[in-house]
């Protein structure tokens, strides 16, 4: 048999990492401490550096008047203001001139205010003692009508109306023959006296009924609204059922 011959290779164990451990740690705190003196040499150079520069650095004050600046851009490029002088001119009116005698207009007194108060008190008195009548024009208006309220429009009502004489409407006969039956809602318009002075089919199941509903609505009588103690018109609703005979 052939001889094989195993070549072992280098494989580090606890032994060879005891024999390594002391230069690998001389090493690491040497290059710490280095790097840390490096770090705080670099900080204080930065330092030394900026207070040389604000010792050395000259500070230089001046006094400047706003005089010695001169004019703005803006305003250099104007032209200069023009002054246009004249001879002043005479006045026309109040100066007094000389004219002859016999041209002269009379002398003129102008009364005081005490002669003039004196001269309109007995025309005052006639007046006051004849009697004063003062006329003055008087407007009449003619009272405004109540407006209607609307038929969707919100009415304050503390009372609504009450139906007095209710009116039954009639069958039709056409919807009697044809067994049609239903509901109407009219809406009627009830005035400040109770009557009513309009009539609206709001809703209806049939429009055969229609025009009986508003017959028997506009034929019926109610107490007016009352808002204050104050009749008032407004808006009522009205439903009419229309049924035959052994239906429900």
């Amino acid at each position: 048999m052939a001889e094989v011959a195993l070549q072992q290779t280098n494989v580090y164990g606890a032994f060879e990492l005891k024999k390594i451990y002391a230069r690998n740690y001389t090493i690491g705190v040497a290059l710490a401490i280095f790097l840390h003196l490096f770090l705080i040499g670099i900080y204080y150079f930065a330092d030394v550096l900026s207070k040389e520069d604000e010792d050395g650095t000259p500070v230089v004050r001046m006094k400047i008047n706003y005089s010695d600046l001169g004019p703005p851009p803006s305003i250099e490029n104007v032209a200069p203001q023009i002054q246009v002088a004249g001879p002043v001119a005479a006045p026309t009116v109040g100066v007094p001139v000389p004219v002859p005698d016999e041209e002269a207009p009379p002398e003129q007194v102008i009364a005081s205010q005490t002669e003039m108060a004196a001269q309109q008190a007995p025309a005052l008195v006639e007046d006051l003692s004849g009697g004063a009548q003062i006329t003055q024009d008087i407007k009449i208006e003619e009272p405004v009508k109540d407006e209607e309220p609307g038929m969707n429009d919100f009415t304050a009502v503390e009372k609504l109306p009450e139906m007095v004489r209710a009116v039954t409407p009639e069958y039709p006969e056409i919807a009697k023959r044809a067994g049609i039956t239903g509901k109407v809602f009219v809406k009627v318009l009830v005035d400040k006296e109770g009557r009513p002075k309009k009539a609206v089919v709001i809703k209806s199941d049939s429009e055969l009924f229609n025009q009986s509903a508003i017959d028997a609505a506009m034929r019926s009588a109610f107490t007016p609204a009352l808002q204050n103690q104050h009749p008032i018109a407004v808006w009522i609703v009205l439903p009419y059922r229309f049924t035959l005979e052994g239906q429900n």
